[in-house]
């Protein structure tokens, strides 16, 4: 996505309207995690779309703690290691307990996104999907890239309290770059009137 026109970023509102939204939908668990794989991961379409389940399932057979983004899903080689939320964790693990019965199941090969007729789907649907719901919902400005956005924005805001540093918001977003990190990132100036106000 080009940052001269950025995508908007989603207030935690939004977002619990969103989910609650995509619980009433046909495929509401699958369609919650798509939107949370954004939203709290930073996804990007064409890795949501590409997400196997053996990059977030251990080798006891249970879901991880962690995205093991590979290379291939990912955008150039922005693989990478994401700590999962625990509401992601919480929908992997309900739709890993349906999909790990399927007979075509297998860890190796089976994307964690499918749709009803097909055992995998595009990054362009996910894409599709997330302009439908936005539109549904009225959400102007928003697209696909929004949950991405939000998920950088909401974790450069909570650096000072765990110690952390840009670089390793970089890491998680899988920017080969900081300057591009730093342009996902939404200015508050409602923030900087208080950090002006501290001095």
């Amino acid at each position: 996505m080009s940052l001269g026109k950025q995508s908007k970023i989603l207030t935690d509102k939004q977002i619990k309207t969103m989910l609650f939204h995509l619980s009433t939908t046909r495929m509401g668990l699958r369609n919650q995690l798509i939107f949370l794989l954004s939203a709290k991961s930073g996804l990007r379409a064409k890795e949501v779309s590409q997400l196997k389940w053996s990059m977030v399932v251990n080798s006891e057979g249970t879901v991880s703690n962690a995205i093991h983004l590979t290379d291939v899903a990912s955008k150039g080689k922005s693989g990478r290691v994401i700590p999962l939320n625990k509401d992601v964790k919480g929908l992997l693990v309900r739709l890993f307990e349906d999909e790990s019965k399927r007979f075509d199941y297998d860890v190796d090969s089976s994307f964690v996104i499918r749709t009803e007729r097909s055992k995998s789907t595009s990054a362009q649907s996910i894409v599709n999907m997330f302009a439908n719901w936005y539109k549904d919902l009225g959400f102007v400005g928003c697209s696909s890239h929004s949950g991405r956005r939000t998920f950088i924005t909401n974790l450069a805001k909570k650096l000072s309290v765990v110690g952390g540093t840009l670089r390793d918001v970089q890491s998680l977003a899988g920017h080969s770059n900081l300057q591009t990190t730093q342009r996902y990132i939404e200015v508050d100036t409602d923030c900087q009137r208080k950090l002006v106000d501290l001095v």
